[in-house]
């Protein structure tokens, strides 16, 4: 059975075994998801601007530096927010979270749903200006999938069983096991076969070609003149200005130094000029915050519910996000409409009496003391920080805030594990697969230190899962696991502000934490 895309035509969300798995950010109709509580982003326009204008370049503020450079190493969502300009893999997405033609033109799956066939397009090139073939597909996916090693870079390609180049233009990929969500893990980035210098000189197939990083200050890209999309991208060149404080990013876009602010406060933009425009809307995010579920008191579950239920995410909503939020109960977005089960956002009503009662059943009448770490370059988690230190002083719990440089949280508390409590914002991704598998027991990325086995059953069966009802039931009860096992403190996501100048054009939001240049260009 076979299913074909050709050119720019968008892959379907339906294999030839009818396995769902893609999304996107709105219904058919046009209308949010339910219960997004805000509106579908559309790309945004220049306000009474005229004609396209090519060339020129664009400053975007980022508040934190790139862990990787390296794609296959980069575990930080706002590395991939830049290096979405600079790599690609076979397929990518789309503003909808549709899965479109990269450096694959086509490809069928086998009957049985266990071998991919891909056929490579014609011209495309790395930044190096080399031609880009199957060898290096092969290199770069056996690379992610540790054939060499032992030891898979990425979860998503543990299930393959081998990678074959029977010509330049095509590729063949065995799987071990039927895996729902595979077509979402070949939009992981292609570099050239044997490339070992991916971190400091990237280089890869996208629109824009990496130019320089300097640490704490800026990654540069400009124009991919040999990429294959005939007039894209528009613009020169883009540089990611590294700026962790907000205050000082508002200075630089109001100076003129800067031309887009992502992630801008919400309170701050009634405060711009006319000449700025901004959108909004759900951006497919989770902010939480977790428990280090090995470290004592929260290896208990009647502590972990009890602060569950001492968090009013109203108010958290209303006064740190001014009501631009989504409230969440368990570790997923309406934007995944599909998959996302409503009601869990109810399963702990605030309730100070709830909490104080379960603390003096698992022994702590009095309430405790922990420290709260929060990646400083973040305001708006440090903010919330500030709130849920006040509501849990109701209840006799004690917290010192610490904020933490990203580097620092990087490593000592998501991969070191060593913290007590943390607020961060868990990226979206395109299958239901790639945002729930860091709970699994055996996961590397399971910072929460959580452990479930029922958990693990229901992930394991919605990987694996051909029809598409019962794959969505599976991550469903999945969501529910989480939410009666107060895994963590699941508040929201919160819109996704951007401001910028209004004779840009063609910017676009996505269901994932990238910024996507291709599409932007000035006009006058």
């Amino acid at each position: 059975m076979k299913r074909q895309r050709n050119n720019r035509k968008h892959f379907t969300a339906m294999t030839g075994l009818a396995i769902m798995i893609l999304l996107a950010a709105c219904s058919g109709s046009g209308k949010p998801a339910a219960g997004s509580g805000g509106e579908t982003a559309q790309p945004a326009k220049a306000a009474g601007a005229g004609e396209k204008v090519n060339g020129g370049s664009v400053v975007v503020i980022v508040p934190q530096d790139p862990d990787y450079l390296d794609p296959h190493l980069a575990v930080a969502a706002g590395t991939s927010e830049m290096m979405f300009n600079v790599y690609e893999g076979l397929l990518k997405p789309n503003e909808k979270g549709e899965l479109y033609p990269a450096i694959a033109k086509s490809y069928e799956i086998a009957p049985d749903g266990l071998t991919y066939t891909f056929k490579l397009r014609e011209g495309v090139k790395f930044h190096n200006g080399n031609a880009v073939t199957a060898e290096d597909v092969k290199y770069s996916y056996e690379r992610l999938a540790g054939q060499e090693t032992g030891k898979p870079l990425s979860p998503a390609f543990a299930s393959v069983q081998s990678i074959e180049a029977p010509d330049a233009a095509t590729v063949v990929i065995k799987l071990k096991e039927n895996n729902a969500s595979f077509l979402t893990s070949l939009t992981a980035s292609v570099i050239p076969k044997g490339y070992q210098d991916s971190n400091k000189k990237p280089v890869g197939t996208g629109p824009f070609q990496f130019v320089e990083y300097l640490p704490g200050q800026r990654l540069v890209i400009e124009k991919n003149k040999n990429y294959y999309v005939q007039d894209v991208p528009s613009l020169d060149k883009i540089e990611f200005r590294i700026i962790p404080d907000q205050e000082a990013a508002l200075a630089a876009l109001k100076s003129g130094e800067a031309d887009i602010f992502p992630r801008i406060g919400t309170e701050k933009l009634d405060g711009l000029g006319p000449e700025f425009q901004t959108v909004s809307a759900p951006q497919n995010l989770v902010q939480l915050m977790t428990y280090n579920i090995a470290r004592k008191p929260f290896d208990d579950i009647r502590v972990r519910q009890a602060i569950n239920y001492a968090v009013d995410r109203d108010e958290i909503i209303k006064g740190v996000a001014l009501g631009k939020g989504t409230k969440l109960g368990s570790n997923m977005s309406p934007i995944m409409s599909r998959y996302y089960l409503d009601g869990l956002q109810d399963t702990y009503k605030y309730s100070t009496e709830k909490a104080k009662s379960l603390l003096a059943e698992a022994g702590y009448k009095d309430g405790f003391s922990a420290t709260l770490s929060v990646p400083s370059n973040y305001q708006f988690h440090v903010d919330t920080a500030q709130v849920i230190a006040q509501q849990l002083g109701k209840v006799g719990i004690k917290l010192k805030i610490e904020p933490v440089e990203w580097a620092v949280w990087l490593d000592r508390v998501y991969k070191g594990r060593d913290y007590d409590l943390t607020i961060i914002g868990l990226d979206g991704k395109l299958d239901p697969n790639d945002i729930l598998n860091k709970y699994a027991s055996d996961s590397k990325n399971n910072f929460f230190n959580y452990k479930s086995p029922e958990f693990d059953q229901a992930l394991k069966q919605g990987l694996t899962e051909l029809d598409p009802n019962k794959r969505a039931e599976a991550y469903k009860q999945a969501q529910t696991i989480l939410a009666k096992e107060a895994a963590a403190v699941y508040i929201m996501d919160p819109n996704l502000n951007v401001a910028l100048k209004k004779t840009l054009s063609g910017y676009k939001q996505y269901p994932l934490y990238v910024q996507d240049m291709s599409s932007v260009y000035w006009t006058r």
